[in-house]
């Protein structure tokens, strides 16, 4: 006869150890990179159950994790303390390093509108992809000046420009541009004007940068 309960907890201690270890969750036990952008809306980095509790506590309604569905320990993880805590947890798949799609964009949009708020937008680090979910969610769904947006994309939430995840701040400069031109709406400019591939063309980032962020801190 199986012991269950003993698979269990070794499935538990190789969750935790998945979190911590492999996808350096260590590095975010003192450092939440957790901010407020609105009365509705947080952001932060890969949380542990401990903070999912903490974020249930504070009224947080909806979890989207940017990172997609992973099957790792920390999606495992954070699936669990969702459905125990209560809070609707959303997987939705962002980029980093490339010019943000005209469909995720327009998906996004879509989101904003339909989920339950407070809400908490999450990546690995909080700094990047986090980033411009909050800057989408600002120029989409709150219909804000641009550069509201961009301030959701600098060195307070470890966003690095110079590195690849800085064609973002590109995306958001190019409609600052046609917004200040014409004051067209940011999504009939997604739609009508906006193009990726010449966006990330055009885009040049610093190689060492890159080495430091991608090879040293493994970010995303």
């Amino acid at each position: 006869m199986i012991d269950t309960s003993k698979n269990l907890k070794f499935n538990r201690f190789l969750a935790w150890f998945d979190m911590i270890v492999k996808d350096h969750g260590f590095l975010r036990f003192c450092y939440h990179n957790f901010h407020q952008i609105d009365e509705n809306l947080y952001r932060s980095n890969m949380p542990t159950p401990l903070r999912i509790k903490y974020y249930s506590q504070l009224g947080i309604k909806t979890i989207i994790n940017l990172r997609g569905i992973r099957k790792d320990g920390g999606w495992l993880l954070e699936n669990e303390a969702c459905e125990k805590y209560n809070i609707k947890l959303i997987d939705f798949r962002a980029r980093s390093r490339a010019a943000p799609e005209k469909d995720m964009i327009l998906k996004a949009e879509k989101l904003f509108k339909s989920i339950k708020y407070p809400a908490l937008i999450h990546c690995k680090s909080g700094a990047d992809r986090a980033g411009i979910m909050c800057a989408l969610y600002i120029l989409s769904f709150k219909k804000e000046h641009p550069k509201i947006a961009k301030k959701q994309l600098s060195w307070r939430y470890l966003h690095v420009k110079w590195a690849k995840p800085g064609v973002l701040d590109s995306f958001v400069e190019e409609y600052l541009k046609q917004y200040i031109k014409n004051k067209i709406k940011f999504i009939d400019w997604v739609k009508k004007s906006y193009n990726p591939e010449k966006l990330e063309s055009n885009f040049r980032s610093v190689w060492w940068v890159n080495r430091l962020l991608d090879d040293f801190l493994k970010r995303e």
